[in-house]
């Protein structure tokens, strides 16, 4: 089992399905709510807990109802949560709007993630003893600094989630090895539409790339090969939340495992495909042998 650490959010997802997602100033009648155990953080670790990885999660959750069962549910998944913190207030949520074709829109309020501004006492210790650490931003960035900069001190894998999009240091993107983002966050971080330019731009400030681009598979790219365009599962998608971060988690564990990259790619795609035919984010993720047999077929 590979070694994965998770330093990043947990939020309860409150989610509304529609059929048709409201306009500014419009009001739609919704078929349908939950609340749904989520976080970009947390989504990761129980993607890669279900997938066959040996996770801890370091991150934070409020002293109310929501803290408890989103610990609760991470366990439930089999993710070691010693180091998830409890802080004063409120636990963070998304509010997520889910339209009848599977698209969503989401508003994150941070809550207790907003606490993880610096690592405690062991945290480090707990990445130096990881294969892979995976960071995401939906904590304050300079959590994210410091944990990239002590996995990088440790010899320890760091995949970065650049989500929500903004403005990355250079000193966070030095200690990356692989940078995840969707075409929109790639986007975002270099003003080029195109995957294909956005992601070897990328390549000047980090040694790999993978952007994903949702039903048209992932494209990846590094230092001094060709691109590599590997396409996803045809089905039918029912509710893409959570999809991305099965996708990351899944592809820490079969990289941790040794898979080359094209193999830990399509590995990955046959767990997101999974993800998006069932309602909800990390209550949709797929186990191991669900995976294994969507990759054989």
């Amino acid at each position: 089992m590979t070694d994965i650490v998770v330093l990043g959010s947990t939020n309860m997802d409150l989610v509304t399905y529609v059929e048709k997602a409201p306009q500014r100033g419009e009001t739609v009648t919704g078929r349908d709510f939950r609340t749904i155990p989520g976080g970009k953080g947390a989504n990761q670790a129980i993607a890669a807990a279900r997938a066959g990885g040996m996770v801890s999660m370091i991150g934070a959750v409020g002293n109310d109802a929501f803290g408890t069962r989103l610990r609760a549910n991470l366990e439930h998944s089999g993710v070691d949560t010693d180091d998830l913190r409890t802080a004063e207030g409120a636990s963070g949520t998304a509010h997520i709007v889910v339209d009848a074709e599977g698209g969503n829109a989401i508003v994150v309020i941070p809550g207790a993630n907003g606490t993880l501004d610096h690592l405690s006492p062991g945290d480090e210790g707990v990445i130096a003893a990881a294969g892979t650490l995976l960071l995401q931003l939906e904590i304050p960035l300079p959590a994210v600094l410091a944990g990239a900069q002590a996995a990088r001190r440790h010899d320890v894998r760091t995949i970065l989630t650049p989500s929500p999009a903004r403005s990355l240091p250079h000193e966070l993107l030095a200690s990356v090895d692989l940078l995840v983002p969707n075409e929109h966050e790639a986007t975002a971080l270099t003003g080029r539409t195109d995957p294909f330019e956005a992601a070897t731009s990328l390549l000047d400030q980090v040694p790999e790339v993978v952007v994903t681009l949702g039903a048209a598979g992932s494209l990846y790219v590094t230092r001094g090969a060709e691109a590599l365009t590997v396409p996803a599962p045809k089905v039918t998608a029912v509710d893409s939340t959570g999809a991305g971060d099965t996708f990351v988690g899944a592809l820490a564990v079969a990289l941790g495992e040794g898979r080359p990259m094209p193999d830990a790619l399509k590995w990955a795609a046959a767990a997101a495909a999974l993800s998006v035919q069932r309602e909800g984010a990390s209550v949709a993720m797929p186990y191991r042998p669900e995976i294994e047999e969507a990759y054989a077929s």
